[in-house]
């Protein structure tokens, strides 16, 4: 008779406790935490992994990231475009609406840019500082590096290594673009950010930086072996170089009396209002997290570039006759940033690269007070998720989105439906650079080159940047 109780018990008590289990996120964040205000439709896992499975299972395993938001639309509907969740550790709202992007971007006081990993970043760089400290730093970084004069400069200092990059693929014949990308990007944002030369510590660099960036999106997990214990080994090593450049400089120069060469320079002698000069963290903080912002993003840009055009010929046969009548006016001389931005089917390649490369996936806010919109509460500290590849994918906002085709922006685009450098005071202080620099590379590429994939249908990997599997490898030879 007991036993029979005691199963009786357990027969009846496990699908409660699996039930509470599948549901307990749900209750606590909205039943507890909201205090019974209304949350946005959705899910939002189980306890402290919430929806990572789901996450991983379209990014990761079966590669169609866009049903991740195709799911919840069917299951849900459309509602006011954002749906409850939690995913990377915290309780969150998912916004896939163009509308609502535009809301939470506008607004930066009740919305605010919250690293996750904000060790790798630095706590006093641009993309972590907020207010008057924040507008001095990007205002400094945009007149340094995507204002039209800085912009000219720029553009006559990198083509030469790019020039030498590519007459080197020749040599080898058949190379990985994403691999071969990364070298001369690397050594061009290396040179004008902190004047440094190809070499030993700029190999090293290198290698730091790529360490670096794959604990932006890992887990918080800081014991030797994790990934997130690499990147902050490696960011203690960048900063170690950094430092060692900064103070020669002082020695050499009497600290800030010297002439402006390059971003690091630029930094050092960068005052606050009431004219105090950085400090020595905060000149390290940025420069690093401005050569990580800077250099990935352009590299996969570039390599899907490259894999687009090799995919749509007749996109590379419109880029070509574009770009062949300036580089036969130049005889031998470098084409300038103001004519690269005056090629008008190039401008429209390069920000169809953009629109379906999708670097930045998706961009974090953090809500720093209670939002009411549209009949529905965001709590206190929640994690706002503009999923803005979805704004790049959805057929709503582009006709037949998964076409590489640059001529749909001879229409006029809404500027709320493409946002690949984000929105609002925290737009990429240097979109334009990213713009330029891919447009550089292509008009060298398509007016002296010829390239086949070696590997056609290879297929994409999506975490933790969307990059083909075997990083587009090419055969390439002289036109």
């Amino acid at each position: 008779m007991v036993v029979s109780t005691w199963l009786a018990m357990v027969v009846g008590l496990v699908p409660l406790l699996g039930w509470l289990f599948w549901w307990w996120n749900d209750i606590w964040y909205g039943l507890v935490m909201a205090r019974g205000n209304k949350l946005p439709p959705g899910y939002m896992g189980l306890p402290i992994i919430g929806e990572m499975l789901s996450f991983l299972w379209y990014f990761k395993f079966i590669r169609r990231p866009d049903d991740f938001i195709n799911f919840k639309r069917h299951k849900y509907g459309d509602g006011v475009g954002m749906y409850r969740t939690h995913l990377f550790g915290k309780p969150s709202v998912i916004v896939f609406l163009p509308a609502v992007s535009k809301f939470v971007f506008r607004d930066d006081k009740s919305f605010i840019l919250k690293w996750p990993n904000i060790e790798l970043v630095g706590e006093t760089s641009v993309v972590s500082v907020h207010g008057s400290a924040h507008k001095r730093l990007r205002s400094f970084v945009s007149r340094s590096i995507n204002q039209p004069d800085a912009l000219r400069g720029i553009a006559i200092a990198v083509q030469p290594r790019m020039i030498s990059a590519l007459q080197s693929w020749v040599k080898h014949h058949k190379i990985i673009a994403y691999n071969e990308l990364k070298k001369v990007t690397f050594e061009n944002i290396g040179m004008y950010f902190a004047s440094f030369e190809p070499g030993p510590t700029l190999d090293k660099l290198d290698e730091y930086f790529a360490g670096m960036v794959k604990g932006f999106r890992a887990s918080r997990l800081n014991i030797p072996g994790s990934t997130f214990y690499h990147a902050l080994q490696c960011r203690k090593r960048t900063m170690a170089i950094f430092k060692e450049e900064l103070d020669k400089r002082k020695k050499d120069h009497d600290g800030r009396s010297r002439p402006i060469k390059d971003l690091l320079d630029g930094l050092m002698n960068l005052k606050d209002d009431e004219g105090n000069y950085l400090s020595e963290t905060e000149i390290l903080d940025n420069i690093v997290s401005l050569l990580v912002a800077g250099y990935e993003s352009t590299v996969i840009v570039t390599t899907w570039a490259i894999y687009y055009l090799a995919k749509y010929p007749q996109v590379l046969q419109k880029l070509r006759d574009e770009n062949m009548p300036l580089k036969k006016s130049k005889n031998g001389e470098l084409a300038t940033s103001d004519e690269i931005m005056n090629l008008k089917y190039t401008s429209k390649v390069v920000e169809e690269t953009i629109r379906m490369t999708n670097v930045v996936p998706f961009v974090l806010r953090t809500t720093t007070k209670s939002i009411e919109y549209k009949g529905y509460t965001i709590p206190r500290g929640w994690n706002m998720i503009m999923w803005v590849r979805y704004l790049h994918t959805n057929a709503e906002n582009f006709n037949d989105p998964m076409c590489f085709n640059p001529d749909r922006w001879d229409a006029s685009m809404s500027p709320i439906a493409y946002q690949p450098f984000g929105g609002g005071s925290r737009l990429c202080a240097g979109n334009m650079l990213a713009r330029l620099q891919v447009g550089l590379f292509l008009h060298h590429l398509a007016t002296g080159y010829k390239w086949e994939l070696v590997n056609p249908d290879a297929k994409v990997r999506y975490l933790p940047h969307p990059m083909l599997e075997d990083h587009v490898e090419i055969t390439i030879e002289k036109l």
